[in-house]
């Protein structure tokens, strides 16, 4: 593959504003050309291009175009940065009325040196807020389509569409379906601005020659003419790649939006080193439904303010994930602290879905067309969910994880929506670890607060996710919740209920569309605030499952806990897969009592502060 740099533009508006700029700030780079000009941090533009393209095993030419005018700068810069001087070609412009045109420009250098390989073409005078991207993963997209790649970013605020290459693309296929070079105002609502970095096959190559003969007037060869041509009249397959970054042409700029952009591209820099990004998910509780959420099914569920998992991600040289030095022990007082630490704890701790998170997110951006940054990072971990009780504390710490790569990366809820976010949650458990979940954990942390959620077959396979409605959390009644100080593995809690419903066996499937039924009418109780109703649909929720999942399933623990709750005369359920019990108690005085009377028999007891993203964090309990 052959990589061309552009930089044979005149940039007469810029180089006239330096040269006339009255402070004298800009003296020193009067006569020098655009590409050449300081980026961020005071390096060369054309410098990070160079150094993100002069990869052997990528490419196995790189040609730089510039103009006649300027040629001997680019032939001085060439031998100091070890880039090949035969490969500097000079288009024979002096003025901006000679100029030929980029898309001329490309087609000089495959004519004159006779190139047969696909291309990768830059435009070496673009000033980018971060070019210490992964340009092999580009390549990587390029290689598994059957057509060209555009590259495009998404516009920052201020940016006008007008004044760019707009793409429209779908989100599936990534197929380019429009191309609209500076479109006027309200012809497109897309975003999504094209600029010059392109992957072009060999076989369209010839194309470019097709079009320049049809366009005699060099004002018309530009590149987004080129595009509108082939993708729009020409229909051609061309696939769109987003870089979420900001990019600026320098040679359609002045002095002041050189200026402009060269400080807030560097500020941006220096915000992201500074700071380190910490990102949190809470535990969530299963208040009507579950476990029918792997089955189909309707739930409600609620994160909680007492319990969470917190992430941290700083950048730095090399890409390190931090042990937790209480969930990821790699030092032991002795033998005997090493076995009642295994006993109790298992030989799982988070770090795994660190590792996970972030190698499927790399997977994921790669499919989805999106080319992340060469940026490293550090990532480390904390929690205080108790493990083995069932209320999602590995997938909390999947969903914080995400937050901080979403936030590095710059990638948006456009580009990773939130049901696809749940969705990719579950799959770094599912597929990349192999832990038995359901859906529901991940969409409530997704989403957070109070959430509806409808899993209905038909629905799954018309979207590939449910229908998650977020509910009004105000005074909600006091729920309490209780577990076991010493678990056993929640894990083991679905035992055989999933062959059962493969199977189709009547019992279960019945009971599947029963605890679908009670999510509906606990959904209508919520909203009326009808808490006596919600209380009674907890308990048959229990009893439900009890019925199809048998004491032996789910153990003394938990039958004790229930036991001890309706003692009270609390409603009780299981929040999750087990290990613990959420309860409604109405009653204040006999609320204390029940919370003694746990306590005494070895559990721990709290109150729950639901957890209201709407309200900046804790909810309102009645």
């Amino acid at each position: 593959m052959i990589c061309i740099l552009l930089v044979a533009g005149h940039g007469a508006l810029l180089e006239a504003q330096i040269k006339n700029d009255d402070t004298g700030l800009y003296s020193h780079l009067a006569g020098v050309p655009k590409a050449l000009l300081p980026g961020i941090g005071g390096k060369k533009i054309l410098d990070f291009w160079w150094e993100a393209v002069n990869m052997r095993q990528l490419f196995t030419d790189v040609y730089l175009v510039t103009n006649a005018d300027k040629f001997k700068h680019y032939e001085r810069w060439a031998t100091a940065n070890g880039f090949p001087v035969e490969n500097v070609v000079n288009d024979g412009s002096t003025r901006p009325e000679d100029r030929l045109g980029a898309l001329a420009d490309l087609e000089l250098v495959i004519r004159s040196r006779q190139l047969q390989d696909d291309v990768v073409v830059i435009a070496g005078d673009m000033l980018c807020a971060d070019q210490n991207f992964d340009i092999a993963q580009v390549i990587r997209f390029f290689r598994s389509k059957p057509g060209e790649v555009v590259i495009y970013y998404e516009l920052e605020d201020g940016e006008e569409s007008s004044s760019r290459g707009i793409v429209e693309a779908c989100p599936d296929t990534h197929r380019i379906s429009r191309f609209l070079e500076k479109p006027a105002k309200g012809l497109t609502a897309s975003r999504l601005a094209s600029v010059v970095f392109y992957c072009i096959r060999r076989e369209t190559l010839t194309s470019m020659s097709d079009f320049l003969s049809l366009q005699p007037d060099a004002s018309n060869q530009a590149f987004g003419h080129f595009w509108e041509w082939l993708i729009n009249r020409k229909q051609m397959d061309v696939f769109g790649m987003k870089l979420p970054t900001g990019f600026q042409l320098i040679g359609q700029v002045g002095l002041s939006d050189y200026t402009k952009w060269l400080t807030h591209y560097s500020t941006k820099k220096k915000d992201n080193l500074a700071k380190p990004i910490t990102c949190r998910s809470h535990a969530r509780v299963g208040l009507m439904g579950n476990p029918s959420d792997g089955f189909n099914g309707k739930t409600i569920a609620m994160t909680i303010s007492n319990f969470w998992a917190e992430v941290t991600l700083v950048e730095s040289e090399t890409l390190v994930l931090v042990p937790h030095p209480l969930n990821d022990p790699t030092e032991f007082g002795g033998l005997q602290d090493l076995f009642c630490i295994s006993r109790k704890e298992g030989y799982l701790g988070g770090l795994r879905l660190l590792q996970a998170t972030c190698k499927k997110f790399y997977q994921f951006c790669s499919k989805q067309g999106i080319a992340l940054t060469k940026q490293n990072f550090t990532l480390k971990y904390d929690t205080n969910i108790p493990r083995q009780v069932g209320l999602a504390g590995s997938s909390a710490i999947v969903a914080a994880t995400l937050k901080c790569l979403m936030k590095f990366y710059n990638i948006t809820d456009g580009d990773l929506p939130k049901p696809v976010r749940a969705n990719f949650i579950l799959n770094v458990e599912t597929e990349e670890l192999f832990i038995t979940a359901g859906l529901q954990d991940r969409v409530v942390q997704v989403y957070e607060g109070l959430v509806y959620m409808d899993f209905s077959k038909e629905v799954m396979e018309e979207q590939s996710y449910g229908n998650y409605v977020s509910m009004d959390m105000a005074d909600l009644p006091p729920f309490w919740l209780a577990y076991l100080s010493d678990p056993s593995d929640s894990g083991r809690i679905h035992s055989n209920i999933r062959q059962r419903w493969i199977n189709g066996e009547p019992v279960v499937t019945e009971a599947m569309r029963r605890f679908a039924e009670l999510t509906d009418q606990a959904r209508t109780a919520i909203q009326e605030r009808d808490w006596n109703q919600l209380a009674q649909l907890m308990d048959q929720n229990f009893d439900l499952r009890r019925s199809i999942y048998t004491d032996d399933c789910l153990g003394p623990g938990n039958l004790r806990m229930v036991q001890l709750a309706r003692q009270f005369g609390s409603a009780v359920k299981l929040p999750g897969s087990g290990g613990a019990v959420v309860g409604l108690c109405l009653d204040r005085e006999r609320l204390v009592e029940m919370r003694r009377a746990f306590q005494e028999a070895g559990c721990v007891f709290c109150l729950i502060t639901p957890y209201d993203p709407s309200s900046g964090g804790a909810g309102r309990q009645r």
